[in-house]
């Protein structure tokens, strides 16, 4: 049975939110607060974490939360199932590590759905295609194995949800890839803004690692492409 931490400071939605999922089969952990979550979480991870970002007093504990979470695993899946729906806070999570972001409007089957691709992946990073546990690109090296991702030999500490847009990118190298072909071939049940976000903050990491790297081009009005040597 996977296990969820749920990290909501509503008792109501809490409580709804935690049967809801276990009448779909999944172990449910909820936490009211940061630092309750915290401290259970330090001593066991979940296989998966549904943040929100004000939790009582603190407004932005959920985004604090989840940079200590990310600390703690480079690919624990994490969602923001939050009501704030600023582009701020959609680039702020995203920026932080979280996986997916998702507002409190959103359905049970529309969350259900985020929860198993995440867990999609996650088997895929656990269980590699014998065929392909590397590849490489250049500077570029994924190992599917032990799900590390390093440019000229340099780590480049990636979260599920950015390494399988690159493997998807760095697969067929100076092929554009639109949004929902991006989406599809990693496992993404993401809208276009999410995924521009991704994007983004994957060229960042690879720039601190590289200041010149400009590997994945964005083809406007189609998509992106990674490349070619």
């Amino acid at each position: 049975m996977r296990r969820i931490a749920i990290v909501e400071d509503d008792p109501a939605i809490r409580a709804n939110t935690a049967e809801a999922l276990r009448k779909h089969g999944f172990e449910v952990a909820a936490y009211a607060g940061r630092a309750e979550a915290l401290a259970a979480l330090r001593s066991r991870l979940p296989e998966l974490a549904i943040i929100d970002i004000g939790l009582g007093d603190d407004v932005d504990g959920g985004f604090s939360l989840c940079r200590e979470l990310r600390a703690l695993s480079a690919t624990l899946p994490i969602i923001f199932l939050t009501a704030r729906d600023s582009d701020f806070d959609v680039v702020s999570g995203l920026r932080l590590g979280a996986d997916d972001y998702l507002t409190k409007d959103a359905s049970l089957p529309h969350l259900l759905a985020r929860i198993g691709a995440l867990f999609r992946r996650a088997e895929l990073s656990r269980e590699p295609q014998q065929a392909e546990e590397r590849l490489e690109r250049g500077a570029l090296a994924l190992d599917l194995k032990r799900f590390t991702v390093a440019w000229n030999g340099r780590p480049v500490e990636l979260t599920l949800t950015e390494f399988w847009m690159v493997h998807a990118l760095a697969r067929h190298p100076g092929h554009v890839k639109n949004r929902e072909q991006l989406m599809s071939e990693a496992q993404l049940v993401v809208d276009d803004a999410t995924v521009t976000s991704h994007v983004k903050r994957i060229r960042r990491k690879f720039q601190a690692v590289d200041p010149a790297f400009d590997h994945i081009e964005t083809a406007y009005g189609m998509g992106y492409r990674w490349k070619s040597p």
